[in-house]
Formats: structure tokens, C-alpha cells, sequence
């Protein structure tokens, strides 16, 4: 074997020599090189730029190019063309990124043609290469200083604001550059020294001045940019707030512009987090002298509350009051047990709220409403009663809904009536417990079947929607069956208003469907239903049918979608792209594929429920595995992907955080099947997925970080989760990490780790940082193969990662003990992940070559096992292990190993032919034993002369 070794020195040796003497044969670009060089030092500057520029035609040798390159540069440098300058010396560069000369003279090139940024770059990085350089610290602090004077003569705030000012104050100055001015200082108040200049010149009278003049374009500038000087600082709000008036800011809000009111609604949500604090960033000593707010946020919130039942106020400005009272007035945190401003609400604005749920747009002197406004308000009574603590607070709530309604119940006076109940309607859409204990109440149920029969078809409309929304219990729908279907379909049957039609149909659907999936429990005859899913999707593609008619269309049919022939017959149809049906769409996907939780049916209960003569739920056989796959592979390629990315991108107010968690169970469903991930992920799956996963119900959270998981696993994470977003993965995939997860939840999230960890250094970082090592050690413990050998997996990964490394040299830990043991065991994929593990620790940290000797007695009887594995990935990365103790510096380390049976093992090994599934192996193995000699520790055989 060391016979053959010094022939392969001796090979090598010959190889230089020979390499040496070819390269000394390309005399042409050397030698003009050369005499350029000559030239430039006597000064004569174009003949040396001429032998420069005939060796780089001839020199094919890159790094020989680079310096001639560099050469040439100098030459340019002189002669004053600055540009070939910078391009000669970006070609140097780009050979070698650390040749200081080329640097600094693309720098000094780069600063003649007034580029003082690049410049500036280009000397930073040669100071950072030769810190000590005067040359380089000077050009640096020179640069340095000329940038800044530019800028600030440049973009000096002042001078910027004062400009956009003279430019709004002057009435010769046309229109579109006073828009632009306008727009400019909605920019400049984004920044806090731009902020500042606007209010301390005088800037909100201008502002208001702007507002005064009634100009869409130049309100909304005006609104954009006290939002930009409330934002953060809670002195200058609380400023802003005083003068301009809350009644001001919510008479702007008021008007019938959706633009202006969104603007107005984000002008108060600023306002809100800077007095509260939800903005936390901080602008020095000011907030120290700041007053009290709570006056202030008391009289936005009665200021909100009064806009919501103004008959002044138009539909998009209520949406947006709405929209403020849902997003501030309940806790953001459970843990918090002030819920004051809650219990404000109901004793000054319950009643408003109530009044809007109760408006029936089609009779006269009614509040203006946009379609969603009824749906926002339901939404905000359910945020509000979620957020009392104690019985008492919610039989108030219930109390004062009580007495509303009695308070509009007049025989004699129907429009009053069915504003009660359309009321009942919107609690039954909110706060459910409240709207079913409402409906309960004796001769409220009767009421709406009489009304059915009414000969005004706006008090049927009404009552067939009271009855849809009641019938969501057992009890409520065998009421209706009883006394209200024939009537239903009555209706149906004879009336031609379109909008009462629907509604009938979806009240046949949702009575319908009262059982559920279980197929024993149908209400209505084979082949009802899907007669009426046909109907309801005859209305839901045509165009020609408002909006509203087609919103209760899908409405229908998510309830008709518990039945599994309708589910078949659905994922046929293209999804609806409205986003005011979110919910009834998110429940129709769930429906379809079978996502909402079962549960587990144990045999023997089956068998008691029977002998005891129980009711015993049947599954439709369009309800098993092989016709569920098949449906979401037709929704798949329907492209409900994409349709489920723009659902996740709708307005909070509508995406309420059931939907969400609706969403994430069909996500979850699409992606069981690896081979649809890559699907998923071209239609926008993985980027939709982040928000469900952060935000929602707990349920939700875990469904849609569950995706992520199975998404992050298999695919290339830039693609599926493209720029920043990759980041924000890995909260959601160390969440499922926790012990109350599921051990495929544990398995998906750490294969997602690794794959992630073994993609960048920021990763592996950011995983670090979430707070995931001890998780992934825990698991390293797990009895189960596969999640033990995942963990390993990940861990192999993480290694490279200082702060991991870190952990492994800390003493009184068994860390690199449980490694060390894991390549021991028998699992092949376990033993790849852990050898390659201590390979990689051993490598970066020569201390824990020591360490390894330490944590077990077997460890060198693990390290031949590993070097003598017939696997050859398992061979190379023991092989490897070796060759780092070998060379650690610790002699009696490496004189332990040689003086072991591993010598004989790398003999053998090296000494074997070559072979390309083993080489890697094979030439480690050679590598261990060439380091052996260079410590003495062996000897070559010599060759008789």
C-alpha cells in the first residue's frame, strides 16, 4: 500500500512539472504584459495601453487576464478615461471578488464619474481587507463625508417640505403637479424627520384646507398623511386629534366615497395604536409629557358608536365604524382581564348595532347599507359576546337584545315586526346562543311561518331568512319540517320575485341537509337534493342574477355539499371568486373533501349502540377514501388553489377566523398527496398558507402549519415560499413540535426543518432562534423510528450553525453522547444522519474530537463499525470522522486511533481498486493514511534503488 502511495506522490510530482513547463511555453501574453509594465513605469502610458490590450486578446488563462485587466485600468486611470477604468477593473473583480488593487480602482474610477455610493462600496470593502490601511481609512472618511453633504443638500427634509407646501399653496399651479406634491408629502410623513417637519410647519391647517376643498384626490393625500404623522408618536397624535376634532374626522369618514372612508378608517386605527401603544416603536423622550389619552379614546369610541346608527352616514363610512369597534373593542388577549371597553359598547352602542342587523333595505326611510354592512355588524355582536367573562355580563348582553325586540313587535304595525325579526336574523349570524334563545321565545317561530304567508314579498323574504338561520339546531329543524316545508315550498313554487325564490330553495337545502353526512338520517326523498344543488347552481353561474341572489346560491349549496352525491356532482363547477362568500364557500370545499373532524367510531359501541337499539350514524359510500381522493383531484385541477389564495387575501372583516380555519382544513386535504404539493405550490398554495397559519383559531393554526409542513418537506423553499416568506415559515413548523401534537405533526414539521436547514446559514439561524434545538434533541429520544430518525436528520443539518456547535462543546450534557450512540444502531437512514452529524461537528470543532473519546466506553468500536459498513455513504462519513481526529492536534489522540485495528481498516480500505460507488470512501480512507505519515505515526514501504 505505501509502495503505491509514493508512486501516486511520484505522479503528482511529475504532473507540476510538466503542468509548469506547458505554462511557461505561453510566452506571447506574459511577455507583452511584461513589456507593458515596462512602459507604464517610464511613463509612457498609450504604448503600455496597447501591449495590454494585444495580451488580452491573446491570453486565454483567467487569472493572467484579471492582472492585465487590473494593469490596463491604471493605464485608463491615467489617461482621465474613467470609464474604461471601472469597466477594466469590474473585469479583475470579477475573477478574483478580494483583489484590493482592482477595488480601489474601480473606486477611484467610480468617484470621478460622481457614482460616490459604488465608490464608497468598493473602499469599504478594501478597508475591510487591509484595516490598517491609511490610504483606504482616509478615502473611506472622505467619501463618506462628501455622500452625506450631498444628500443633505440634496434630499434635505426641510427644503422638501417646504417645497410640496409652496407647491399646494400656490392657486397658479396646475392640478396634476399639486397631486403630486400631495402624494409626495404622503411619503415624507412616512418617515419620522418628514413627519416632524410637517406638523411644525404649520402643515395640519394646510392639511384640512386640503380636505375643505372637496377634491377626492387631494382628500385622500390629506387623510394619507396624518396618518403618516400619527403613526408611532402618541404626542403628535393626541396634537393631530385636538386639532382637527374627532366629529371632523368621523363627518369625513361619513361620506359616500369607499376610498375616503378606508383612508379615514386606517387614520383612526393609527390614531388608536399610538394612544394604546400597538405601535411600539419608540420616538424618544416626548411620550414622557404626553397627557392622559383616555379621554380621548372614549370619545372615538362614542364618535364610532353614533356613526353607527346615523341615518348622515353613508354605507362604507358604517363599515368602517363597524370595522374599528370589532377590530378594537374586544381584548386581543384572553390573559387580559380588562374588558371595559366592551361593556362600554353594549351600554351605548348595543342597541345601534342592533338596529342596523335589523334594516330591510327594501322598505323606505332605512339606513344606507352597502351589501356587507348587516354581515359586519352580526360579526361584531359574536366579537363582543366572546368577550364577556362571567354570566352576568352575558345575561345583561342577552337582556337589552330582549328587550329590543320585544320593543319592535307590533301586530299593528308590520314593518316594525319584521325589522325585529330581520334583528333576529343578524344575532342568529353573530352571537348564535343569543339569536336561538331569542327564537325560543313563544310565538317567535309561529311568527315567521305566518310571515311566510304574507302577501307582500318583502315580509316573505324576510321570514324565509329568519327560518334559514333558526334551523340550525336538530330541534328548530324538525320544527320547520313539520310546519314550515310545504310552506317553504309553496313559495317556491309560485312567487316570482327571484330574490324570495332563492332564499326558499336555500331553506329546502339547509332542512335538507339537517342530519348531516350521516347517511341514515336524510330528510327529504332519493335524488332530492341534488335536484336542488342543480337549481342552486343554475342561479350561482348566471351572471345576469344580482349579486346578493347569487351569494344565497352558494349559500345553498353549502349546506346541499354534507350530501356525497352532491359533493360529486360539485367539484364539476368552478369555484365562485366573490369574496362576500368566503364562509359559504370555505364550508362547501370542506364539505368536498371531507376535512372537517370525524369522529373515531370504535366497533364494539357500534355494537353496544345496536344491542341497545341507539341510533347508529352511516357512512354514504360516496363518502370513502378512494371517492374523496378522487374529488380533490378534480378541485385540483379545477385550479381551487388559486382560488383559495385570493379567499385568504379578502378584508379581515369578512375572513372571520372560523373561515380561516375552514380554509386551512381544505389546504391540508389538497396536500395529503405529495404528488399535488408541486401543484399547490405553482398556484400560489404556500404563500397563501403563511397568514392561516399564523393567525385564526388554535385549530386552524395547527391545519394550515400542518400544510406548511408537508409542503415545506418535499419542495425547493425559494420557490414555495419565495423571498422573505421562507422566514416566517419556521414559526409555524417548530409549533408543531410541541408534545400536544400529533406524531405525524411531529414527523412532517421536523422533515420541513430540514429541508429548510439544509438550505441557508439565515435558516438554520432563524431556527436556532425560534427556539427549536431542544425540541429536535427531545425527539432524538423518541421511541418511534421514523420521528427519532427525522430529528437526527434536521439536527445533521443544524450543525453547521455556530450556536449548535456551541451546544455540542458545552460541558454536562450527553448531546454528543446520544450522537455518538445513534451511529451505532442498526437503522441505516439513522446511522447516515448521525455519523454525518458528528463528521460535520468534528470537522468545525476539533475540541470535540477529544469529547467523542469521552462521552462512551464503545466509541471506537462505533467508529470501525462505521468505517467498515458496507454502506458507502455510512463508511465515508465514519472515514471522515477519522481523518478529523487525526487531524486535531491532539497526538496521543491520533497515536490511540493508529495504534487501534483502524489502521488495518483504512489499509484495506485504501488499498482497493478504484470504484466509483465507493470512491468517496476509498479516497478518505487515503487521506487518513497520507495524514498518519505526515504525523510519523507510520512509514511508507521504500523502493529498493
Amino acid at each position: 500500500m505505501f509502495k503505491k502511495q509514493q508512486n501516486l506522490h511520484a505522479v503528482l510530482i511529475l504532473f507540476i512539472i510538466t503542468d509548469n513547463r506547458l505554462f511557461c511555453q505561453m510566452g506571447d501574453p506574459v511577455q507583452l504584459k511584461d513589456e507593458g509594465n515596462k512602459y507604464f513605469q517610464a511613463g509612457d502610458i498609450d504604448k503600455a495601453i496597447d501591449c495590454y490590450t494585444k495580451a488580452i486578446k491573446v491570453c486565454k488563462d483567467k487569472k493572467v487576464l484579471a492582472v492585465i485587466h487590473r494593469n490596463r485600468s491604471a493605464c485608463y486611470l491615467k489617461k482621465e478615461n474613467y470609464s474604461n477604468a471601472a469597466s477594466d477593473a469590474t473585469k479583475a473583480i470579477d475573477v478574483d471578488a478580494a483583489d484590493i488593487k482592482a477595488l480601489y480602482r474601480r473606486c477611484q474610477a467610480l468617484e470621478k464619474l460622481g457614482k460616490l455610493d459604488m465608490a464608497f462600496k468598493d473602499v469599504q470593502r478594501c478597508a475591510t481587507l487591509e484595516p490598517k490601511n491609511k490610504t483606504f481609512l482616509e478615502t473611506l472618511r472622505r467619501l463618506g463625508a462628501e455622500i452625506q453633504t450631498k444628500l443633505k443638500t440634496t434630499f434635505s427634509t426641510d427644503s422638501r417640505v417646504q417645497n410640496m407646501f409652496e407647491i399646494l399653496l400656490d392657486d397658479e399651479v396646475d392640478k396634476d403637479k399639486k397631486e403630486k406634491a400631495a402624494n409626495n408629502l404622503v411619503v415624507l410623513s412616512r418617515e419620522e424627520a418628514g413627519a416632524e417637519r410637517i406638523f411644525e410647519n404649520n402643515g395640519v391647517p394646510l392639511l384640512l384646507n386640503m380636505i375643505e376643498k372637496g377634491k377626492p384626490e387631494m382628500i385622500l393625500a390629506a387623510i394619507r398623511t396624518l396618518s403618516g404623522m400619527c403613526t408611532g408618536h402618541k404626542a403628535r397624535a393626541m396634537a393631530i386629534v385636538h386639532m382637527v376634532g374627532v366629529d371632523k374626522l368621523c363627518s369625513i369618514m361619513a361620506v359616500d366615497n369607499e376610498e375616503i372612508a378606508l383612508a379615514t378608517c386606517n387614520l383612526f386605527q393609527c390614531i388608536y395604536d399610538s394612544f394604546t401603544g400597538g405601535d411600539k416603536r419608540e420616538f424618544g423622550k416626548e411620550e414622557a409629557v404626553v397627557l392622559d389619552v383616555s379621554k380621548d379614546l372614549k370619545a372615538i369610541l362614542l364618535s364610532l358608536l353614533e356613526m353607527v346608527g346615523s341615518k348622515k352616514v353613508s354605507g362604507h363610512g358604517r363599515d368602517q365604524a363597524l370595522n374599528l369597534l370589532s377590530k378594537n373593542v374586544p381584548r386581543k388577549d384572553k390573559r387580559n382581564t380588562d374588558n371595559s371597553r366592551s361593556l362600554f359598547t353594549i351600554d351605548h352602542g348595543l342597541k345601534k348595532i342592533l338596529k342596523v342587523c335589523g334594516q330591510v333595505p327594501e322598505l323606505p326611510d332605512q339606513l344606507p347599507l352597502t351589501e356587507n354592512t348587516q354581515l359586519i355588524a352580526s360579526v361584531l355582536l359574536n366579537k363582543i359576546y366572546d368577550d364577556l367573562k362571567c354570566d352576568p355580563e352575558r345575561d345583561n348582553f342577552r337582556d337589552i337584545c330582549d328587550q329590543y325586540i320585544k320593543s319592535k313587535i307590533d301586530p299593528n304595525d308590520m314593518d316594525k315586526t319584521i325589522h325585529a325579526i330581520n334583528t333576529i336574523s343578524g344575532l342568529l349570524q353573530g352571537p348564535f346562543d343569543v339569536g336561538n334563545a331569542l327564537v325560543g321565545h313563544q310565538g317567535i317561530m309561529e311568527m315567521m311561518v305566518a310571515l311566510c304567508g304574507s302577501e307582500r314579498e318583502v315580509d316573505q323574504m324576510v321570514a324565509v331568512e329568519a327560518l334559514i338561520h333558526s334551523s340550525s339546531k336538530m330541534s328548530r329543524a324538525s320544527f320547520i319540517i313539520t310546519n314550515g316545508v310545504s310552506l317553504l315550498k309553496e313559495i317556491y313554487k309560485k312567487t316570482k320575485n327571484e330574490k324570495i325564490k332563492i332564499r326558499a330553495l336555500v331553506g329546502l337545502c339547509k332542512l335538507g341537509s339537517a342530519g348531516g353526512d350521516d347517511y341514515s338520517m336524510r330528510q327529504f326523498a332519493e335524488g332530492s337534493t341534488e335536484k336542488l344543488a342543480k337549481q342552486c347552481r343554475k342561479w350561482l353561474c348566471n351572471p345576469q342574477i344580482d349579486t346578493k341572489t347569487r351569494k344565497w346560491a352558494i349559500e345553498g349549496l353549502a349546506y346541499l355539499t354534507n350530501d356525497a352525491d352532491v359533493k360529486d356532482d360539485f367539484v364539476e363547477d368552478e369555484p365562485s371568486k366573490d369574496k362576500t362568500i368566503l364562509y359559504s364557500v370555505a364550508c362547501t370545499l370542506v364539505n368536498c373533501t371531507n376535512s372537517y373532524d370525524k369522529k373515531e367510531i370504535i366497533p364494539e359501541l357500534v355494537q353496544l349502540a345496536k344491542f341497545s337499539k341507539q341510533h347508529v350514524p352511516e357512512q354514504h359510500p360516496k363518502d370513502k377514501k378512494d371517492f374523496i381522493e378522487k374529488r380533490v383531484k378534480r378541485l385540483l385541477k379545477a385550479g381551487v388553489t388559486s382560488a383559495l389564495a385570493v379567499m385568504v387575501k379578502a378584508d379581515n372583516s369578512i375572513l372571520t377566523d372560523q373561515t380561516k380555519e375552514m380554509l386551512a382544513r381544505v389546504f391540508l386535504a389538497l396536500s395529503e398527496d405529495p404528488k399535488d404539493r408541486g401543484t399547490i405550490v405553482a398556484q400560489g398554495g404556500g404563500k397563501a398558507l403563511i397568514p392561516l397559519a399564523l393567525e385564526g383559531t388554535d385549530v386552524g393554526k395547527v391545519k394550515a402549519s400542518h400544510a406548511i409542513a408537508k409542503i415545506a418537506a418535499i419542495s425547493n423553499p425559494e420557490i414555495a415560499f419565495p423571498g422573505e416568506r421562507v422566514y416566517e415559515v419556521i414559526r409555524p413548523l417548530v409549533s408543531l413540535l410541541s408534545t400536544d401534537r400529533d406524531g405525524i405533526q411531529n414527523f412532517e414539521a421536523l422533515r420541513g426543518l430540514t429541508n429548510l436547514a439544509g438550505f441557508s446559514e439565515k435558516l438554520r439561524v432563524k431556527i436556532v432562534k425560534e427556539k427549536a434545538l431542544p425540541e429536535i434533541e427531545n425527539y432524538m429520544f423518541e421511541e418511534h423510528d421514523e420521528i427519532r430518525q427525522a430529528a437526527t436528520e434536521c439536527m445533521c443539518n443544524l450543525v453547521t450553525c455556530k450556536e449548535v456547535q456551541e451546544r455540542y462543546m458545552e460541558d454536562g450534557n450527553d448531546k454528543l453522547k446520544l450522537l455518538v450512540l445513534l451511529c451505532g444502531e442498526d437503522d441505516e437512514s439513522l446511522q447516515i444522519a448521525a455519523a454525518g452529524a458528528v463528521a460535520m461537528l468534528t470537522a468545525a470543532q476539533k475540541k470535540l474530537c477529544a469529547k467523542v473519546t469521552l462521552v462512551t466506553a464503545q466509541w471506537l468500536e462505533i467508529l470501525q463499525r462505521l468505517c467498515l459498513h458496507p454502506n458507502p455513504h455510512i463508511a465515508h462519513r465514519g472515514i471522515v470522522t477519522v481523518f478529523n481526529m487525526l487531524n486535531s492536534d491532539d497526538t496521543e489522540l491520533a497515536k490511540k486511533l493508529i495504534e487501534s485495528e483502524l489502521l488495518e481498516i483504512l489499509s484495506v480500505i485504501g488499498k482497493a481498486d478504484d470504484n466509483p460507488k465507493r470512491q468517496d470512501a476509498i479516497n478518505a480512507a487515503r487521506t487518513c493514511l497520507v495524514k498518519a505519515m505526515d504525523l510519523g505515526l507510520i512509514k511508507p514501504f521504500t523502493c529498493p534503488s
